[in-house]
C-alpha cells in the first residue's frame, strides 16, 4: 500500500453534527434578522418622514423627521403615471440620500422660480427614473401645499464633472441619478438626468378651492 494512501474519514460525531445544524441555522437567521432590520428601519423612516411633511406645513418651519437629523422635508415630487411619490429632503449627502432624493444645495427649491436640481440613489427611489418618458408629467407639492407641474423635456447621460454645467435661468427641474442603473459597483462617473421644464403652479389657496389668479406659468386644474 502506497504510504499517500488516505485514511478512511470518520464521520461526524451526533453531538458535533447538532451543533454544526445549529450553528448554521443561527447564521442564516443572523442574516434574515439583519436584513428584516434594514428593511423595518427604511419603513419606520418613512413613516416620520411622512409626519414631518405633514407637521411642516402646520408649523411653517423646519421640521426635523428625527431628532438628530441634519435634514427636513422641502418638498412631495411625484410621478403619476408611475403611481410613485416621495418626500424630497433638504441637501443631498450620502446620509440624506439614504432615506430619499435630496436638493441640491445652491439651487432653486422644487416649485419655485429658477432651476430646481433634485438628486437620488439609482437602486432605491430614483430606479424609476429608467421609466420615465418624453411628455411625462411631474408634480412637485411645496410646504405650503402650493403645487407645480413640469414637463418632462429631455433625458441624457453626462460624465458627473458636466452635471455642474446644467445650470438654467428658467423655471425648470432636473432629476439625477448614477448610471447605468444595473451597474454593480455604485458611484460610477456617469449620471442619467432628467431634465422638466415647468408648465403650471397653484397657490395653497387654488388648491382649497378659492380663487387666485392665474400664474404666468398657468395654474393646475
Amino acid at each position: 500500500m502506497s504510504a499517500f494512501a488516505l485514511s478512511p474519514v470518520r464521520p461526524l460525531r451526533p453531538r458535533l453534527l447538532r451543533l454544526s445544524v445549529a450553528a448554521s441555522a443561527l447564521l442564516a437567521v443572523g442574516f434574515g434578522a439583519g436584513s428584516l432590520w434594514i428593511e423595518a428601519k427604511a419603513a419606520l423612516a418613512q413613516v416620520l418622514l411622512e409626519r414631518a411633511w405633514s407637521a411642516t406645513a402646520t408649523v411653517g418651519d423646519r421640521v426635523k423627521p428625527w431628532p438628530w437629523a441634519d435634514t427636513w422635508p422641502v418638498a412631495r415630487l411625484a410621478i403619476p403615471r408611475l403611481g410613485l411619490h416621495w418626500i424630497v429632503l433638504a441637501g443631498a449627502s450620502g446620509r440624506t440620500l439614504a432615506f430619499g432624493p435630496g436638493h441640491v444645495d445652491g439651487t432653486a427649491l422644487p416649485g419655485r422660480p429658477g432651476h430646481a436640481v433634485v438628486a437620488g440613489h439609482r437602486d432605491t427611489q430614483f430606479s424609476a427614473l429608467r421609466e420615465m418618458r418624453l411628455g411625462d408629467t411631474l408634480e412637485i407639492e411645496m410646504p405650503s401645499r402650493a403645487a407645480a407641474r413640469y414637463r418632462v423635456t429631455g433625458t441624457s447621460v453626462l460624465d458627473a464633472r458636466d452635471v455642474a454645467g446644467l445650470a438654467r435661468g428658467d423655471d425648470s427641474l432636473t432629476l439625477i441619478t448614477c448610471w447605468p442603473f444595473d451597474a454593480l459597483v455604485p458611484g460610477g462617473p456617469l449620471r442619467y438626468v432628467v431634465e422638466a421644464e415647468m408648465e403650471a403652479v397653484a397657490p395653497a389657496a387654488a388648491r382649497n378651492g378659492a380663487p387666485v389668479a392665474a400664474s404666468r406659468k398657468g395654474t393646475l386644474s
